[in-house]
């Protein structure tokens, strides 16, 4: 089945004045964040744009094919969409700008973002998801406990400071985290700026907690958000979200249905299933049981525990996790082992919960289906 590489080669052709922005476009402009611009696109205070086929052509001058594809992360592809749609009359002549990739350690965010210029008169901000380090994916749990992350805060303040004085028609978007990152800025930005906004993209992100789904802002924004999500989709059903998500079909299986190479695209749109499949949501509903019996305080000692084993194992990146030898990974495990007895037992507590909440969604399931089969 296509895929977005597919699509470039079918539509690449068209500008976008003769076939106006879709929501593969979309997708595109969402993986250009992926790429490493530092040194490339013009940074946040700075004047000036480059091209994207301009910007493809200084990439690959300083980064070879087989480095880039010997990463684990599923994110290496996108240097490979970005050169493809660099090629194309659609998208060679986009322009790039206020790029910016700041990984701060110690309030544990990853936050990079580009704003694209595009002909029909438009701007796209693309928000990047998880990158391929540690700290990148602490803040998707930090996202549990935690009313605002730092990230979320630099999201908005980033839209706010760009579009001060802009006029032009703005669409936001992102893949995973990069589509949180995106909601959150389109809903607490300011109005001056909401005005402009005709559509929010959130690709596979995942959800917020039910204070902002619930707040004012989130409602006003909300008919502009389109949540899409894969099949069997994890991330995108992580936390509190609407009911309202569309469906897209992907080539893999289980969790790398994440990665946005896999969704299925037919002409301009993608191509649609009924519902998540029943696994995605025993996973989401088994989640959020076990979450609703920790407090905040608990979910982040959680979440520090963990991550701070990883730290001690001199583990940064997510290529560092799955190169580490065995011996490395049974010294995480034994790691544990030294941690205070309270955190040892919340640990353990945890685990069991997390157990005991998947026995239960699945015993419900199972008498939710043998009440359907007798009555039918």
């Amino acid at each position: 089945m296509a895929n977005i590489m597919d699509y470039l080669e079918w539509r690449g052709d068209l500008s976008l004045e003769a076939d106006p922005f879709n929501e593969i476009d979309n997708l595109i402009l969402s993986q250009l964040v992926y790429v490493e611009f530092a040194g490339i696109v013009s940074g946040l205070n700075e004047e000036g744009s480059i091209t994207l086929a301009k910007a493809s052509e200084l990439f690959f001058e300083r980064n070879r094919e087989e480095d880039i594809l010997a990463k684990v992360s599923m994110t290496k592809m996108a240097a490979f969409v970005m050169q493809k749609a660099a090629q194309t009359r659609r998208f060679a002549d986009i322009e790039l700008s206020r790029y910016v990739n700041d990984i701060d350690l110690e309030r544990q965010s990853q936050f990079s973002v580009l704003c694209i210029g595009l002909p029909d008169a438009s701007t796209f901000v693309a928000y990047s998801g998880t990158d391929s380090t540690i700290v990148g994916w602490r803040e998707n749990f930090n996202m549990g406990y935690l009313e605002e992350t730092p990230g979320q805060r630099k999201a908005v303040n980033y839209l706010n400071y760009v579009m001060e004085k802009n006029t032009r028609t703005l669409r936001i978007g992102g893949h995973s985290k990069g589509g949180n990152l995106s909601v959150y800025a389109a809903v607490m930005c300011e109005p001056a700026i909401q005005e402009h906004i005709v559509a929010v993209y959130s690709n596979d992100g995942p959800g917020f907690r039910k204070e902002i789904l619930e707040s004012p802002q989130y409602q006003k924004m909300e008919p502009r958000i389109r949540r899409i999500v894969p099949e069997s989709s994890i991330v995108g059903l992580l936390l509190e979200h609407d009911s309202r998500y569309e469906v897209v079909k992907s080539t893999e299986h289980g969790v790398s249905q994440h990665d946005p190479m896999s969704w299925e695209v037919l002409g301009k749109q993608f191509v649609y299933g009924k519902d998540v499949a029943p696994e995605s949501l025993m996973l989401d509903q088994t989640m959020k049981n076990w979450l609703e019996q920790l407090d905040e305080n608990q979910r982040q000692e959680i979440v520090e525990t963990a991550f701070s084993v990883l730290e001690e194992a001199d583990i940064h990146t997510v290529d560092d996790f799955y190169n580490s030898k065995l011996k490395k990974i049974q010294e995480i495990v034994k790691a544990t082992s030294n941690l205070p007895e309270e955190t040892q037992k919340l640990f353990s507590r945890a685990i069991r919960l997390l157990w005991k909440s998947g026995n239960e969604v699945v015993k419900q399931k199972m008498k939710e289906a043998m009440d359907e089969k007798r009555t039918s």
